[in-house]
């Protein structure tokens, strides 16, 4: 039955009240600040808002679900998740099937903030996250029928709200509380406006108290069949459009619905965020654990398919949760002390096989610290070094069926060891070979910083590096400042080589693993001034320059081309040396 919900105001109450609430098959919030702003804009531009979907729950129902309450105060790391509301018992639920993500908007853009990750900064840093409001500029032109957008809405930090030169930032929240006509205009009065820009501001800011208090935007339609499966089918219809509806979503959302002492829904955010804080964070999501879970359970088929999310299936994964979990920790630990991160891990799924194992042995928690673990270790962590360095990339296509036939060599192996040569005869068969051809290998003594392998081909030439606690940094050998056209020019190079040195100063044979605080030493100074300056005893000096593949290191950059072209080729066959070893024939 369609029925009418009112305006804005009228639907932001009845979520504070919890008269909305989300059932425990709904997904995250997933909407981003520009698609917030964006959709702010079509409102205030008048544009169709579209019927949402409501299930009406009779009180004698209600105690048989769990229930969320919409999104406020938006953290991307503390809090991203709906808050969870529990059983409401004898009570009539408004459960949003469709509409979520539009009604989670208005509440985070009209009552809340959001605080999104900044690039640059590590995961646990507090400042990575500044809290920000939703912010509409009353003085931008609103009559750009050229442009898609018309308003200017942005998340800015609340300090910035108010008349900063040719902006006037006004709080969108502040409208909930603000009064039409004179309320208005006294606030902008205050403002010391021109005559044009009061006009333009009042006009702007009339339209927002209008679209929120005003008018009747809000339609729905009300499901009242009491029968989970008839609703699961109802939601995951609903929700194929708009903003991307993954598998795991349904996945989450149905195992929500089937799990029967844990709320899975919590499991796996809260297993998320904590294995995100392990070290400077892979930015794992829920697809890796939930595909890791289908994976260490041996169920079947692990592709995130609606057939696959048993209730069979579900309480497997729900019998063995506190294993899963404590298998996955581990797994991160190791990888995040083998030195990767977020940057350096091209491809998560590298590790499920890696905790399949893990499982299967039922390693113990001190595994990745423990001597008696260390051939494992290292077998382990070579195999996890050649599948990322593949160019080809291992874990593309095919990946559901290459994970399956890895779980089963891994499940029929003897268990004394990370089973390398089996496994690597299984990615054989499925043309995913670990082997590397003299083409692949100069590809690789070519390879650029900016290459997200670079730190596992480092890592791979540098063993004596303790990559444990991430206290490394890669460096350039020879200053990348040094290149700069103008240093070139007093250092006597011919302008004719500028290019070739530019084009080499962020190649691998001029760069090198180096302890932070080592690298912070060294800054821009040439190597051959810094070895002689810090190893005052020649074999220490000799040493340094054996173990990193040095040779003579020229004084001045006029003999940067000889030096590179030399490392190279030495970096070169030690690539192919470690590479080609008889676990990879």
């Amino acid at each position: 039955m369609y029925k009418p919900g009112g305006t804005i105001k009228d639907a932001l109450d009845k979520i504070a009240k919890n008269e909305y609430v989300l059932p425990a098959i709904q997904r995250e919030f997933v909407w981003k600040p520009d698609q917030i702003c964006k959709f702010f804009d079509s409102v205030m531009q008048g544009y169709p808002f579209g019927t949402l979907l409501f299930w009406y729950i009779e009180p004698d129902k209600s105690a048989d679900y769990r229930y969320y309450g919409f999104v406020l105060d938006y953290h991307q790391r503390d809090n991203p998740h709906c808050p969870d509301l529990g059983i409401l018992a004898n009570q009539r639920i408004m459960a949003v099937l469709d509409g979520q993500q539009r009604l989670t908007a208005f509440n985070v853009g009209l009552r809340g903030s959001m605080a999104i990750k900044v690039p640059h900064l590590w995961w646990s840093n507090p400042k990575a996250f500044p809290k920000k409001v939703l912010a509409l500029d009353l003085l931008a032109e609103t009559d750009r029928s050229d442009e898609e957008t018309r308003y200017s809405f942005n998340f800015v930090e609340e300090y910035k709200i108010g008349r900063h030169q040719n902006q006037l930032l006004f709080k969108v929240a502040d409208i909930l509380k603000m009064e039409s006509g004179p309320d208005m205009n006294d606030w902008i009065m205050d403002k010391d406006l021109g005559k044009h820009q009061q006009k333009r501001a009042f006009r702007t800011l009339d339209r927002l108290h209008r679209a929120i208090h005003t008018d009747q935007i809000i339609h729905y339609y009300e499901e009242s069949n009491q029968d989970i499966e008839h609703v699961l089918k109802i939601f995951i219809r609903c929700n194929s459009g708009g903003t991307f509806l993954s598998y795991s979503d349904l996945l989450l959302s149905i195992a929500t619905s089937q799990w029967q002492e844990r709320d899975a829904r919590k499991e796996v955010h809260q297993l998320v965020d904590d294995l995100n804080l392990i070290g400077p964070g892979l930015e794992l999501s829920k697809d890796f654990v939930l595909k890791a879970g289908l994976m260490l359970t041996d169920i079947p088929n692990i592709a995130f398919r609606v057939r696959n999310f048993t209730q069979r299936n579900m309480l497997e994964l729900e019998k063995n949760w506190h294993k899963i979990r404590e298998t996955l920790i581990l797994t991160v630990q190791l990888v995040i002390e083998f030195g990767f991160d977020s940057k350096s891990i091209r491809a998560t799924s590298a590790l499920l096989p890696l905790a399949y194992y893990l499982y299967k042995i039922n390693s113990p928690s001190d595994f990745h610290s423990d001597s008696q673990y260390k051939e494992d270790l290292e077998s382990i962590h070579a195999w996890l070094i050649r599948s990322i360095l593949k160019a080809s990339g291992i874990w593309g296509s095919g990946l559901d069926t290459l994970l399956s036939e890895l779980r089963e060599v891994i499940r029929t192996a003897n268990h004394k060891n990370f089973p390398v040569k089996e496994i690597h005869r299984a990615m054989i068969q499925r043309g995913k070979s670990l082997e590397f051809s003299d083409e692949e290998i100069e590809d690789l003594a070519d390879m650029r910083l900016a290459d997200r392998r670079i730190f596992a081909l480092l890592a791979l030439l540098s063993p004596f590096i303790n990559l444990q606690h991430h206290h490394f940094h890669i460096d350039h050998i020879f200053p990348k400042s040094r290149f700069s056209p103008t240093l070139l020019e007093e250092a006597g190079i011919d302008e004719e080589q500028f290019t070739d040195l530019s084009d080499r100063a962020d190649r691998i044979g001029n760069l090198q693993l180096l302890d932070g605080k080592v690298n912070h030493e060294k800054r821009a100074k040439m190597p051959a001034d810094w070895i002689e300056n810090r190893y005052k005893d020649s074999n220490q000096r000799q040493q340094y320059c054996d173990i990193y593949l040095l040779g003579k290191i020229p004084s001045e950059m006029g003999g940067f081309l000889k030096f590179y072209d030399a490392r190279r080729n030495r970096l070169k066959y030690r690539i192919a040396e470690l590479l080609n070893t008889p676990e990879y024939p």
